[in-house]
Parts: structure tokens; C-alpha cells; sequence
């Protein structure tokens, strides 16, 4: 009896230590994932910190100095509803965005009111931009973010770079107002280039008491075949 009784206790103790060691892999196997998840967090900070600021992107490719003195702290979100969104200093194609945006969007104040101008500062092209900027759009006393409330200076008028003068950048812009501004600049239809030319946003700002942009965004754009069938 005591032979057998030793051979079952030890069986047991067989079984008890197997049990002991599979349920530790067990806890390791559990633990890896929380590992795992750790250095997907890490990762993702540190993706964080790669991304480009609106700052870099426009010193990079000289919007800033070239249209604004200083950046936006604020992206324009900016969206034409066909896939065509900007990135600060994506490539979009004219016919991509010859129709205004669906959306525009930027942080705002209650009960302020904001100018949102889209300028060319290159043409005809970038290395002699000797009609510096042409006013692609201009919209002032936007109450809030509601666009079709404001009063519609210039129209909106989509990218037309000249064949052979290569990107252009066209860079959308904010600013909150003082309060209403009385604007007495002859209205310029969408289809009309009249009064575009040579204007200049930094100049408007000034004599507005605009002060500095809240929200900014750019992209790039070249000759399509689109850009033909603009009118003159």
C-alpha cells in the first residue's frame, strides 16, 4: 500500500509541477500583447512628431515670405468634394479644382466675423511672377464659418497656370476681423480676370487692421489641358 500511495502522491506532484509551468507560459503569452501595445503607442508619439507643421511646409516652399510675413498656427481645411484635398503643398491638377470647395473649414470665435482670400503668387510663373499675386478668390464678413453669408469680393476662380510655366502655389488664407469691414474694391465675377492682377494680401490685411492669419493652407498646381477652356 505504501508503494502505490508513493507512485499516486508522485503522479500528483508530476501533474501539479506540468499544471505550474503552463499556466506561467500562459501569463507570459498574456503579458506579450501589453508589450505590443506599448510599442504601438511609442510608435504612434513618435509618428506624431514626424509630421510636418504648416510653419515648415510654408517656409519650405516660401510662402512664407513670399505671401504671408508669418504662418498660420491653424490648418485651412480645405475639401472639393471630388477627392481634391489640400495637404499643405500637395499636387492638385486644374481640373481638380475648378469649382469651389464644398468645404472650408478653421477654428473660429462666436459672433466673429473673417476674410478668406486663395492668391497666386506666381505668375505667370515662378521664376518671373511679374503679376504678383492674382486674386483667385476674396470673401470678407463671414460670420463665423458660413461662407455664403459673407460678402463675395472676388469670385471664386480655380488654378489656370499658363502652359510650360510649371507649379504654381495657391495658398488659401484667413483672418479674423476686427468687426465688419466696409470693403469698397469693385466686385469681380468668377468668370472675369479683371482686377486680379498684381493685388496683394498682405497689402489688404494691413489697410484692414486684419493683423496677423489664423488659419492657412497651399497647394501645387501646373498646366492642364482644362486650363484651355477657362475664359479670357
Amino acid at each position: 500500500m505504501r508503494s502505490c500511495c508513493f507512485f499516486i502522491e508522485e503522479e500528483q506532484a508530476r501533474r501539479k509541477q506540468k499544471t505550474g509551468v503552463v499556466m506561467r507560459q500562459q501569463r507570459q503569452n498574456w503579458r506579450m500583447p501589453a508589450v505590443l501595445v506599448g510599442t504601438l503607442i511609442l510608435s504612434g508619439v513618435l509618428g506624431d512628431n514626424k509630421k510636418t507643421s504648416l510653419k515648415e511646409e510654408m517656409e519650405k516652399l516660401k510662402v512664407v515670405p513670399d505671401v504671408l510675413p508669418i504662418a498660420p498656427k491653424a490648418n485651412v481645411e480645405v475639401d472639393y468634394g471630388n477627392g481634391a484635398v489640400l495637404r499643405l503643398g500637395n499636387t492638385l491638377t486644374p481640373t481638380q479644382v475648378k469649382n469651389p470647395p464644398t468645404s472650408v473649414t478653421w477654428p473660429v470665435e462666436n459672433g466673429a466675423f473673417y476674410t478668406l482670400a486663395m492668391v497666386d503668387p506666381d505668375a505667370p510663373s515662378r521664376e518671373k511672377p511679374t503679376l504678383r499675386e492674382v486674386k483667385h478668390w476674396l470673401v470678407v464678413n463671414i460670420p463665423e464659418m458660413d461662407i455664403g453669408k459673407g460678402e463675395e469680393i472676388a469670385g471664386y476662380r480655380g488654378s489656370g497656370p499658363p502652359k510650360g510655366t510649371g507649379l504654381h502655389r495657391y495658398v488659401v488664407v484667413v483672418y479674423k476681423q476686427p468687426g465688419r469691414i466696409e470693403v469698397p474694391d469693385k466686385k469681380v465675377a468668377s468668370s472675369s480676370r479683371a482686377d486680379r492682377y498684381h493685388w496683394s494680401l498682405k497689402d489688404f490685411a494691413a489697410k484692414y487692421n486684419l493683423g496677423d492669419p489664423v488659419g492657412g493652407n497651399f497647394y501645387l498646381a501646373e498646366w492642364d489641358a482644362y486650363v484651355d477652356t477657362i475664359p479670357k
